[in-house]
C-alpha cells in the first residue's frame, strides 16, 4: 500500500483494491451478511450450541460418567458376598472285588474248625473269582455360602479411593477439553467475524474502483488524463476483482469452519460483534492466584498424585493379616443338612514379589506427583503473566490506532473537498482512501486480536466460561 509521501506510480493498484465510495467514505461500514439465507447467531448461543452438539466434549463427558460409575460400583468393596449355589448330577459307580485270595485262603481256614462244621461247610460252592459292585444315582444339591472380611488392612479404602482419583483426573481432562473448546470458538466466530468485514472493505473497494475506470475511460475521451492513468485504473480494477473474490473466498471458509464447529445444518452469521475493553482487566495476581486454584492441569496432576498414594497403600495393606467371617449351609430340610462357620485369618508370610521395592517405586511416583506439581505452577504462572500482558498489549494498540484513524478520515475528507475544488487529483484521492481502509482494517484486526487474547488468558486461569462476563462488560466503541 502507498503513503501520500511515497511516489504516485508504485502499488496503486493495491492502495485503489481497498478504496471506499468519496460519498460515503466518512461514514462507518455496516457489515453484510455472507449469504442470505445464513441463520445469525450470537455467541453466547453458539456456545451453548457448542457445548450441547461436540462429540470431543460428549466424549470428555462419557469418560466423566464411566469413571463416576465405576467408583459408585465399589462404594461397597470390602463388605460381605453371599453366594448361592446348585447343582443336579447323577452317576454310576463300579467297584471289581476279587475273591481269588479269599477262595485260596478258605481251605486252610476250614481246616482250623471242628471236624463236623468244617464237613457242612465244605459242602458249600466255591465263591466265584471275582465281583462286581454296582450303585448308581440322581439327585440335586443346593448350598449358600457367605464370607465377609473383617480387616483388609485398608485395601479397600484405598481401592475406593484409586477410584476417586481417576475420577478426578477424568473430570480434570474433561474441564480442560471443555475450556480448549470455548477458546477455539472463540477464533472461529470472531475470526469469522473479521474475514466478514475484510470482505466488505474488499468488495467495497471494488465498487469503487469501477466506478474510476468508468470514470477515467470518460476523461481519457475527452483528453482530460494521460493513457497511463487510465491504465493504471484498468489494472487496479482486476487486481480489485481478484482480491475481492479471495477474500469473498477466506470469509466463506471462516463461515464454514464455524458452521461445522457448531455441526450446524445451515451457514452460521455471527451477530456478536468484536469488542475491546476500555480499561485494564484485574491486575496480574488476581488471574496468577486464580490460574493456581481452578487450572485443570493442577487438578490433574493432584488427582494423579492421589491415584499414587493410594497405590501405595494398597500395597501396604498386602503385607497386614487379613481377617474374614465364613459361612455354608446345604439348602435342605430336616437336621441333616450340612453347615459350616467361622473365622478365618490369612498372612503372608513370604512373597516372591519384592514388596520394598514396590513400596519404593510408589513413593517415587508420588514424589514425580509433588514434582510434577510444582513446575507445573511455575509454567502456569509464568504463561497467564505472558497472555495477560499480551491482552493488555492488544488493548493499548487498539486505542493507539484512534489518532491514526482519525488522520485518515480528516485527510480524506480534505482529498475530496481538493478534488472538488481541483486542487488534488484522483490518484490524491485514492492514497487517501487507502490509508483510510488500511487504518479501519487495522483496528479491527487489533480487535480480533485483542479478543483472542483475552480466551488465551481465561483458558490459562481455568475461566474460559467467564468469557461471556467479560464481553458484556465491553464498553469501548464495538467493532461492527
Amino acid at each position: 500500500m502507498t503513503h501520500p509521501t511515497t511516489p504516485r506510480h508504485t502499488g496503486r493498484a493495491d492502495a485503489a483494491l481497498l478504496c471506499l465510495l468519496a460519498s460515503t467514505a466518512l461514514a462507518p461500514l455496516t457489515l453484510l451478511p455472507l449469504q442470505a439465507h445464513a441463520g445469525p447467531l450470537a455467541f453466547d448461543a453458539a456456545l451453548q450450541q457448542l457445548q450441547q452438539r461436540s462429540d470431543q466434549l460428549a466424549a470428555s463427558r462419557n469418560a466423566v460418567e464411566s469413571a463416576q460409575l465405576r467408583r459408585d460400583a465399589m462404594q461397597r468393596l470390602g463388605g460381605p458376598v453371599v453366594n448361592l449355589s446348585g447343582a443336579a448330577y447323577t452317576y454310576n459307580a463300579n467297584l471289581d472285588v476279587d475273591l481269588n485270595p479269599l477262595n485260596r485262603a478258605l481251605p486252610g481256614e476250614l481246616s482250623q474248625l471242628p471236624p463236623q462244621l468244617a464237613g457242612s461247610l465244605a459242602q458249600m460252592p466255591h465263591l466265584p473269582p471275582g465281583y462286581t459292585l454296582n450303585r448308581s444315582k440322581s439327585d440335586t444339591t443346593a448350598s449358600v455360602s457367605a464370607i465377609w472380611p473383617i480387616y483388609m488392612g485398608g485395601a479397600s479404602h484405598a481401592a475406593r479411593g484409586l477410584l476417586d482419583a481417576q475420577a478426578q483426573e477424568a473430570l480434570a481432562d474433561a474441564t480442560k477439553t471443555s475450556h480448549e473448546a470455548t477458546t477455539l470458538l472463540v477464533q472461529r466466530y470472531f475470526g469469522a467475524q473479521l474475514a466478514q468485514r475484510a470482505a466488505v472493505l474488499r468488495e467495497s473497494a471494488l465498487a469503487t474502483i469501477e466506478q474510476h475506470d468508468a470514470a477515467a475511460q470518460k476523461m481519457l475521451d475527452a483528453g482530460v488524463i494521460a493513457r497511463v492513468e487510465r491504465l493504471q485504473a484498468r489494472s487496479a480494477l482486476e487486481e480489485a476483482r481478484r482480491n475481492a473474490r479471495k477474500a469473498r473466498d477466506d470469509a466463506e471458509l471462516a463461515a464454514t469452519a464455524l458452521t461445522r464447529t457448531l455441526k450446524a445444518t445451515d451457514p452460521v452469521t455471527p451477530t456478536s460483534p468484536l469488542f475491546v475493553l476500555s480499561q485494564p482487566v484485574e491486575p496480574l495476581p488476581h488471574f496468577i492466584d486464580t490460574a493456581l486454584a481452578h487450572h485443570p492441569g493442577l487438578d490433574k496432576v493432584a488427582a494423579k498424585k492421589e491415584q499414587a498414594t493410594q497405590l501405595h497403600a494398597a500395597q501396604e495393606a498386602l503385607r497386614k493379616p487379613q481377617v474374614f467371617a465364613f459361612g455354608q449351609r446345604q439348602l435342605k430340610t430336616g437336621r441333616d443338612a450340612d453347615w459350616v462357620a467361622g473365622v478365618g485369618v490369612r498372612w503372608t508370610l513370604w512373597d516372591s514379589i519384592d514388596r520394598n521395592a514396590l513400596a519404593e517405586s510408589s513413593n517415587r511416583q508420588i514424589e514425580q506427583a509433588e514434582r510434577t506439581g510444582a513446575q507445573a505452577q511455575n509454567d502456569i504462572a509464568l504463561l497467564v503473566e505472558k497472555r495477560w500482558l499480551a491482552l493488555e498489549q492488544a488493548r493499548r494498540a487498539y486505542f493507539a490506532l484512534q489518532p491514526g484513524l482519525e488522520l485518515a478520515d480528516e485527510v480524506l475528507r480534505l482529498r475530496i473537498s481538493g478534488l472538488k475544488a481541483g486542487t488534488s487529483t484522483t490518484l490524491d484521492l485514492i492514497d487517501a482512501q487507502v490509508n483510510q481502509a488500511k487504518a479501519q482494517t487495522e483496528r479491527a484486526q487489533a480487535a480480533h486480536d485483542y479478543v483472542k487474547a483475552l480466551a488465551d488468558l481465561l483458558e490459562a486461569c481455568g475461566l474460559s466460561e467467564d468469557f461471556g462476563k467479560y464481553m458484556a462488560r465491553a464498553d469501548a466503541l464495538k467493532v461492527e
